[in-house]
């Protein structure tokens, strides 16, 4: 009997551990129910664009003359910072004038350079070029005396000073100096590296200080007033000549000022302030003559005109 009940009770035992595995067995995984194909997924927010940076259009921006002086090693003429400044203004959108033009314009490209050592100078000779603004410096190059402990390398310094004249007032309308040394072994490669680090210097402060003087002035320049010098030749009588003055007095959208400065041996000499680029004042005067006179051109210069009176 006592083995019959714990029989019975050892299968009760039993029975009631299963029974307490079943209960805490997990779930079987039920995989989650895929979207439908009509389903549409979820839209994603639109990624925002950057704002665009002000483009200011090139009838805002000046037309820019540069007349730098770079001298590398104290004597060799170089371009690198002339290169550099053409391309920063274009990149912002700023007319220069052509290099090649003011070179071919000048017989002696150091006189213009005298020249334009004071603001007015450097005015008088941006406006005979249609320019807005003069940009102009010096940038020299020297290697140092001594070589660097025992060995072929040497130091360059070069030093950039720059300044951005108006050429409607004279007024400088910003100005950098900055100075820069690298190290080299050839003079020339070092003298250039020398140069170009430190006209990058002068060049990342003038330019947008430049622009922004301009902006600030209305983005435009004062009515130009270019001084022309006018001779004529042939004036034979004095009714030519008066009627030559009285034309040029006449003419008052394109010459304010005109003064007759002399008259010797039929030669006359007029100055003058033109308010347009001298070889529209030439063809003004050439292709409106007064009554019974006919003009003959015999050279446009930057600030002077040479005519002679023919017969019809």
């Amino acid at each position: 009997m006592k083995r019959t009940l714990s029989t019975l009770t050892l299968a009760a035992l039993f029975a009631g551990g299963l029974a307490a595995c079943q209960t805490t067995q997990a779930p079987p995984y039920t995989p989650p129910p895929r979207a439908s194909a009509q389903q549409a997924p979820a839209q994603r927010a639109p990624a925002r664009k950057p704002a665009p940076r002000p483009v200011r259009s090139t009838a805002q921006m000046p037309r820019v003359m540069i007349l730098v002086d770079e001298q590398s090693l104290g004597t060799i003429p170089t371009a690198e910072v002339e290169s550099m400044a053409i391309r920063m203004l274009l990149e912002r959108g700023v007319q220069v004038v052509d290099q090649d033009m003011i070179q071919s314009n000048l017989a002696k490209g150091q006189e213009l350079l005298k020249m334009a050592g004071d603001n007015r100078g450097a005015a008088a000779l941006g406006l005979q070029f249609g320019a807005d603004v003069v940009l102009i410096g010096e940038v020299v190059a020297k290697p140092s005396a001594r070589r660097i402990s025992d060995s072929n390398l040497r130091s360059y310094q070069a030093v950039a000073t720059l300044r951005a004249v108006r050429t409607d007032n004279s007024v400088t309308m910003a100005s950098a100096s900055e100075d820069a040394t690298t190290i080299g072994l050839d003079d020339v490669v070092g003298s250039a590296k020398a140069i170009r680090a430190a006209g990058q210097k002068s060049l990342d402060q003038l330019i947008p200080a430049m622009l922004q003087s301009w902006v600030r002035s209305g983005s435009q320049s004062a009515p130009r007033l270019l001084h022309v010098t006018l001779h004529v030749g042939g004036v034979d009588q004095l009714w030519k000549l008066k009627a030559v003055r009285e034309q040029l007095k006449g003419m008052t959208g394109e010459a304010t000022g005109v003064v007759q400065r002399s008259y010797t041996s039929g030669a006359a000499t007029f100055e003058l302030d033109s308010l347009v680029p001298i070889e529209e004042l030439a063809e003004a005067i050439v292709l409106n003559p007064p009554a019974d006179i006919r003009f003959q051109v015999l050279d446009i210069g930057g600030t002077s005109i040479h005519l002679k009176i023919i017969s019809r």
